[in-house]
């Protein structure tokens, strides 16, 4: 069955010296402020879009390896992914760097390399990303 979540964003004035708030609707656990210089300059306790996606997209990884790891017998004992999401003005977003540790007991380290790679290939935010020239993933299996 296919879901939809929604996000709505309510701004006010221009881009530069304007601000918004961007609500997370479907699970309703916040609203979170958004502005210019949160996504170009230093975040300040404010978001941006592209904090936003490497949230989405870390997690979205995580899940997607643990299944594939699963479907091939795999426990996992942990995963921690961090995405760094940069933000070019002017370019739009120039590449994301996803880094993961893995703990999944008795898996071979070539094994690991392949099921990192496939779930970097397979995660839907990663086929919805597909337009960002330069994904690239480091991966620790520990």
């Amino acid at each position: 069955m296919a879901t939809t979540r929604t996000a709505t964003t309510h701004w006010e004035g221009n881009l530069l010296q304007g601000k918004g708030t961007v609500a997370l609707n479907s699970s309703n656990v916040g609203t979170y402020d958004v502005n210019w210089p949160a996504r170009a300059e230093q975040p300040n306790g404010v978001t941006s879009p592209e904090e936003l996606i490497a949230a989405a997209h870390s997690s979205c990884y995580s899940m997607a390896f643990s299944h594939g790891l699963a479907g091939k017998g795999h426990t996992v004992a942990s995963l921690d992914t961090r995405a760094d999401v940069t933000f070019q003005p002017g370019e739009g977003i120039t590449g994301i760097v996803l880094t993961v540790k893995a703990s999944v007991p008795g898996l071979s380290e070539e094994d690991f390399r392949t099921a990192a790679e496939d779930a970097k290939k397979n995660c839907p935010v990663s086929q919805a990303l597909a337009g960002v020239k330069n994904i690239t993933l480091h991966a620790e299996l520990i």
